[in-house]
């Protein structure tokens, strides 16, 4: 084989392999995203039925039913609401009225959820949790960014 033949050859391989690497690094990312979509968005249908993804809001006041482990609950962003449906332990923050969010994947028109996050303290919710709420006027936005603006410096 002439130098030149080795060299394409050895060019080809490695325009392989790096085409080879970079579809199964490609491929990782697309099957490890999680996107996060509010209570309108998951009626709309907007969110995808047959993948995993989140949803947030807050948790339905006396929507809650634990039988065991397995609890059922409502996430509303105050314009629509979804039944979620969970098994296992909850966290201890996990309250009606409080703010929530849910990885799972849409089953009907019920969502089952594999893992429940509860916000960790008074001030703090997600960033799309916090635009849902606005997007749909719940007064606890209001009341939430009264909160935030009151301890910011001045």
């Amino acid at each position: 084989m002439k130098p030149r033949h080795k060299r394409f050859a050895i060019l080809g391989g490695l325009l392989s392999a790096t085409g080879i690497v970079v579809a199964l690094v490609l491929n990782a990312f697309q099957s490890n995203l999680v996107f996060f979509y509010s209570p309108s968005q998951v009626i709309a249908k907007e969110a995808p039925s047959a993948r995993t993804f989140r949803v947030g809001g807050l948790v339905e006041e006396g929507s809650v039913k634990i039988n065991g482990t397995q609890v059922q609950f409502i996430i509303t962003d105050s314009a629509q609401k979804v039944p979620v449906s969970y098994v296992g332990i909850l966290p201890d923050l996990f309250k009606e009225g409080k703010g929530v969010v849910a990885q799972g994947q849409l089953q009907g028109e019920v969502f089952v959820a594999r893992e429940v996050l509860a916000k960790h303290d008074e001030n703090y919710m997600p960033p799309e949790a916090a635009g849902a709420l606005k997007d749909a006027g719940h007064p606890d936005y209001q009341k939430m960014n009264q909160t935030l603006s009151k301890g910011a410096p001045q």
